[in-house]
C-alpha cells in the first residue's frame, strides 16, 4: 500500500473514533467524554448515564457505522457494475421492495381490527416484511440478470420494478387511514436509534456476509473498470461476478433498509467523495476507504440530527439528503465522468 494511503487511512480511523465518541456524548442529555470512558470500565457512578450509554447510544452509534459503511460500499459496487456515476445502492429496486413489504404490513393492517392488528404491526413484523420485500425484488432481478447479457438492461429493469412497487404502495395508501399513513411515513424517515443489541447482532451477521462478498469481488470490480470485453479477455467470468456484486449489494442495502429504513444519498455521494480524496480507482483501496468515509459521514449526520441539548430528533433522511443532494448537483455541474 502506498505510504500516502497509509497515512490517510490512519487519519480516517482517528477521525472515525472521535466522531464515534462525540456521537455518544451528544443528545438530549449531554454526557462528558470522560464519563463515557468511565462507563466502559464500569466505574461511572451516575444514576442514569450508564444505561443511556450502553442501552441506547452505543447501539445507535454502531448502527450508524454499519449503515453508513454498508450504503457507501453498496453504492460503490453499483457505480462500478453499471459504470454510471449516478447509480446508487437502491437502483435494483431493493428499497422499493422493502417499502412495499412494510406498506403491506402497516397499510394493509387495516383489514384486521382490535388487538390482533396491533400485534400484526410490530417492530419485528416490519423488519421481516422489509427483508422479504427486498428478497422478492432481488429474486426477480437475479432471474432477469441470468437471462439478460446487457448490464444497463438490468439497471432499467430494476428501476421498473421500483415503479411497480411504488404504484402498489400508492394504491394501499389511498385506502389507508391517516394513522396508518403517518406510521408508514415515519418509517420512511429512517431511524438509527430503534435497535436493541439482539437486533443489532442479527443486522451485523447479514451485513458481514454482504461485506465478505464485496471483498471477494474486488478483483472482478477492478477488471470491470476496463470494460466487459477486456475483463472477459482476462478470464473473468462476467456472469458470476455480476451475480456476486448484485447479491452483495442486495444483502447490504436490503438489510439496512429493513432495520433502519430507507436512508437517502449516502450510497450515492460517499463513493465520489472517496475517489476525490484518494484519487484512485483500485477497489482494494476504495472499499476500506468508502467504509471509513461512510461511517464517519453517517455519524456526523446522526449527531446533527440529534439536535444536541434538545428533546427533538430530526429525521435522519432529512440530514443525509441535505448532505447528499449538493454532491449530486456538483456531479451534474462538472459534466464529466468520475474515474470511469
Amino acid at each position: 500500500m502506498n505510504i500516502n494511503y497509509t497515512y490517510a487511512f490512519i487519519l480516517l480511523i482517528i477521525v472515525l473514533i472521535i466522531c464515534f465518541l462525540v456521537n455518544i456524548s451528544l443528545g438530549s442529555v449531554p454526557i462528558p467524554l470522560g464519563a463515557i470512558f468511565e462507563s466502559f470500565i464500569g466505574t461511572l457512578e451516575h444514576e442514569s448515564w450508564p444505561y443511556i450509554i450502553k442501552e441506547y447510544r452505543l447501539p445507535k452509534a454502531f448502527t450508524a457505522v454499519l449503515v453508513g459503511s454498508g450504503l457507501g460500499i453498496s453504492g460503490l459496487l453499483m457505480q462500478t457494475l453499471f459504470r454510471n456515476p449516478l447509480a446508487g445502492p437502491f437502483v435494483l429496486g431493493i428499497s422499493s421492495g422493502a417499502s412495499l413489504g412494510v406498506a403491506l404490513v402497516i397499510l394493509g393492517a387495516g383489514i384486521f381490527s382490535g388487538a390482533f392488528a396491533s400485534i400484526f404491526v410490530s417492530k419485528w413484523s416490519i423488519i421481516i416484511a422489509a427483508s422479504l420485500g427486498s428478497f422478492l425484488v432481488l429474486s426477480a432481478v437475479l432471474v432477469v440478470s441470468s437471462k439478460v447479457r446487457d448490464t444497463m438492461a438490468i439497471l432499467i429493469i430494476g428501476l421498473m420494478f421500483g415503479s411497480i412497487t411504488a404504484a402498489v404502495v400508492s394504491v394501499l395508501s389511498y385506502f389507508s387511514s391517516a394513522e396508518q399513513l403517518q406510521q408508514y411515513i415515519f418509517w420512511g424517515f429512517g431511524s438509527l436509534g430503534n435497535l436493541s443489541w439482539q437486533e443489532l447482532g442479527i443486522f451485523f451477521l447479514v451485513y458481514s456476509l454482504g461485506m465478505l462478498l464485496s471483498i471477494f469481488s474486488i478483483k472482478g470490480l477492478n477488471s470491470l473498470l476496463l470494460g466487459e470485453n477486456y475483463a472477459k479477455s482476462l478470464g473473468l467470468n462476467i456472469k458470476q461476478t455480476r451475480l456476486i456484486i448484485i447479491v452483495a449489494t442486495s444483502l447490504l442495502a436490503g438489510t439496512i433498509t429493513a432495520f433502519a429504513g430507507p436512508i437517502a444519498f449516502i450510497g450515492l455521494a460517499i463513493p465520489h467523495i472517496t475517489r476525490q480524496v484518494f484519487t484512485t480507482s483500485n477497489h482494494k483501496i476504495l472499499i476500506p476507504a468508502v467504509f471509513l468515509f461512510g461511517a464517519i459521514i453517517m455519524l456526523i449526520c446522526d449527531s446533527i440530527a440529534q439536535l444536541p441539548t434538545s428533546d427533538y430528533t430530526l429525521p435522519i433522511n432529512a440530514i443525509t439528503s441535505l448532505f447528499g443532494a449538493p454532491v449530486v448537483i456538483w456531479l451534474l455541474v462538472r459534466k464529466r465522468k468520475m474515474l470511469f
